[in-house]
């Protein structure tokens, strides 16, 4: 399973020389993680709801190509691993019109509880999302 979540690109996401700055990528592969759970029907505010947290580990972004003012951007996202307390998503950022990539990256999840402590996925949530696994 692989969402896509397509938008233009925002001016204050540029800097002065109207291309994005490498931090919103970040923020765009964010919105890629909520797109992808929405669109396999589970939502990550029921993860929450249950009492359990995703907090970021890990990021890695590479550039190939800047977006710019306007643009219209495809953000697909998918899991690629799903172990005991971890889970990655992996992104693709294109240009939205001529498929080009502007930027690839992955994310590195860890489980926490309400009290913040690392903890195994609940597994009715680690069986659901390894089903979605998928390898570049």
């Amino acid at each position: 399973m692989i969402a896509e979540t397509t938008f233009h690109v925002r001016y204050a996401e540029t800097d002065q020389m109207g291309i994005v700055h490498h931090s919103v990528y970040i923020v765009w592969f964010e919105e890629g993680r909520s797109a992808w759970s929405r669109q396999v029907g589970r939502p990550y505010a029921d993860f929450e709801r249950a009492g359990y947290a995703l907090a970021v580990s890990e990021v890695n972004a590479r550039y190939l190509a800047p977006a710019r003012y306007d643009q219209p951007v495809t953000v697909r996202t998918r899991v690629s691993r799903v172990r005991s307390r971890q889970i990655r998503f992996d992104y693709e950022v294109l240009d939205a019109e001529t498929g080009e990539r502007l930027v690839t990256g992955f994310t590195n999840h860890i489980c926490l509880d309400r009290q913040g402590r690392s903890t195994r996925i609940p597994e009715e949530w680690r069986r659901f999302w390894a089903g979605f696994v998928t390898q570049a």
